[in-house]
């Protein structure tokens, strides 16, 4: 006879999967990991005690550190021996970091990762000046390696990911942005440093360019998933799970992927409101409960979700030209967590 298994249980027998998926993945690459670990405590120092303090804090506070797991990942799938991929995934951590400490500054956010942020806990100024440190570092580190193939995508991430940043200043508090802006600007931000990161496994593995290019492609799409996931979490996370104040993206104004589907759908005193309280920054009590009635009455969050499931697609294709590998099967698990994730 056949046992049948309640949808729910189901639900959260998938949702333990997917979240073991980085456990997985991160034990594979755990040796590895361990010496970026200490490549990122030893390239933290200098003779300025806010620095390491100030990088410490926001290091120690966590986060998956997916991207340089993804690097070191990515040059075990193409069969790399040596350790050049250990200075190239702290690179990336650091660029990463740096990103993070200068969008909290940005967006004044005052928590990150379920605790303070380094402005509000050591200020603007010096979290702007430490996140520059951070982007030296991993200058530093991509000239060490000595290829100029390395230095040419991770200096053009960095580039590319400034340029996202400022992008996204001109689609804050403009509710008529369309769904074309919003991917603009989270390829830039959010994927392209994904992509770089899972790229370098390719060239310090010395693979053939569709092999590079594969990993390029899984990088970006995955990435792209992880941001629309993001903003999706931004309305409908727990706020101890995600890491942030649920409805900051909100409260900023920020365009987002639910928030544009909701507007497109919605009628004219709907679309006044999402005008008043993002454009306008007219915020009143019960305007995010009201928007998260109006996301959740047009689809707006499953619907998002359905994108970030087509871009998962994307890059689970992209790994079909690797042979089956242990590696492989957990970077398909990794797109699984990364768009079926709760935080």
């Amino acid at each position: 006879m056949a046992t049948i298994i309640p949808l729910e249980k189901q639900r959260e027998v998938h949702r333990r999967q997917h979240s073991e998926a980085l456990e997985v993945l991160s034990s594979l690459v755990a040796e590895d990991m361990a010496a970026v670990n200490q490549l990122i405590i030893q390239r933290m120092e200098s003779r300025v005690p806010l620095v390491p303090e100030l990088a410490g804090h926001i290091i120690a506070a966590g986060g998956k550190r997916l991207r340089p797991i993804l690097t070191l990942a990515s040059a075990k799938l193409c069969g790399y021996q040596g350790s050049r991929h250990h200075k190239l995934a702290a690179c990336v951590e650091f660029i990463h970091t740096a990103t993070l400490l200068h969008d909290d500054v940005v967006d004044a956010s005052d928590l990150r990762r379920g605790g303070p942020s380094a402005n509000a806990l050591f200020g603007n100024q010096a979290s702007v000046l430490v996140g520059d440190f951070l982007f030296s570092r991993a200058f530093q580190l991509m000239v060490e390696d000595g290829s100029i193939d390395v230095l040419r995508i991770l200096s053009n991430a960095s580039a590319i990911i400034a340029e996202g940043e400022v992008l996204q200043l001109t689609t804050t508090n403009d509710s008529t942005t369309s769904e074309q802006s919003y991917l603009e600007v989270i390829r830039a931000k959010t994927a392209e440093l994904f992509a770089a990161a899972c790229r370098i496994g390719a060239v310090v593995g010395a693979r053939p360019a569709v092999e590079e290019e594969a990993l390029r492609t899984f990088g970006l799409n995955l990435g792209i998933a992880f941001q629309i996931v993001d903003d999706v979490l931004d309305y409908s996370a727990e706020k101890l799970q995600f890491g942030k104040t649920v409805g900051d993206d909100f409260r900023e104004g920020k365009i987002t992927l639910p928030v544009i589907l909701a507007i497109h759908r919605g009628n004219e005193a709907e679309r006044a409101f999402w005008h008043r309280t993002l454009d306008e920054q007219d915020q009143r009590d019960g305007d995010l409960t009201h928007a998260q009635d109006l996301l959740q009455r047009h689809n707006a969050l499953r619907d998002a979700i359905d994108r970030a499931r087509h871009y998962g697609a994307i890059a689970r294709d992209a790994l079909g030209l690797f042979a089956d590998h242990p590696i492989r099967k957990s970077l398909l698990d990794i797109i699984d967590f990364t768009v079926e994730r709760e935080f």
